[in-house]
């Protein structure tokens, strides 16, 4: 695992967007397509918001890019909780990707249950039954979760599946996530967390003793092709 720390919140923007842009370059060329991951937050925001100008979107074959989500609260696509709703507005709406690559992480009139077995295979149609995404950009929250994996829950258990729906009663909400065994498979990863907020568990995430049902992060494996990008307020 590759971790860099940032004295400037912009430096560590640009070199997120810099790296998606060089890793579906390397992709495209190896087989033709870049199929990504992406999660919420203000983090992804700001990355989203640099790939949509002019500078970087040029360097960018949209049209082979196949756009997936990490995880989603179960809302409509035009509630302001939604992901997807930040993603589409801050990048792609704004360049020229083919909307049928486009897989939200949503659908009306469906449990999510169900519908988690559908995104499953929508995954499976796109990378085969090998399962291994491209790229995949995680958050981490200030209790050490990741995606929708929150400390305590029985979808850190999982093992099988590659997409969960469960209720998470703290929230009193559904949730949808991409579970730890298929982000587990993914060719590149780069999670993002700063501020004060999250010196705690990155501390535990990356210095203490194994407890995923504490600190779900850590069931993020630190192998190569693993990037996390952090600031001094974090890092400590």
């Amino acid at each position: 695992m590759n971790i860099t720390v940032f004295d400037d919140l912009e430096k560590l923007y640009i070199k997120a967007a810099d790296t998606f842009v060089d890793l579906s370059k390397q992709s495209i060329q190896k087989h033709n397509r870049f199929a990504v991951a992406l999660s919420g937050g203000s983090s992804p925001k700001a990355i989203f918001k640099l790939l949509a100008t002019e500078e970087y979107a040029a360097q960018i074959e949209w049209n082979k890019l196949y756009f997936f989500w990490v995880d989603e609260r179960w809302v409509p696509l035009n509630d302001d909780k939604s992901n997807a709703k930040m993603t589409f507005e801050t990048l792609l709406d704004q360049v020229p990707v083919n909307k049928d690559q486009v897989f939200p992480m949503y659908q009306d009139g469906i449990l999510p249950e169900e519908y988690a077995k559908e995104y499953e295979q929508k995954i499976k149609n796109v990378l085969g039954d090998e399962g291994v995404f491209d790229f995949i950009l995680l958050g981490m929250g200030d209790d050490g979760h990741t995606a929708s994996l929150f400390p305590g829950e029985e979808v850190l258990n999982e093992k099988e599946k590659w997409v969960s729906a469960y209720y998470l009663k703290p929230q009193e909400m559904f949730r949808i996530t991409l579970t730890a065994p298929l982000i587990n498979k993914a060719e590149n990863i780069l999670a993002v967390a700063f501020g004060e907020s999250k010196k705690h568990a990155l501390n535990e995430v990356l210095n203490g003793a194994y407890n995923p049902e504490l600190y779900p992060m850590q069931l993020i494996e630190k192998k190569e092709g693993f990037r996390f990008f952090t600031d001094e307020k974090a890092r400590g």
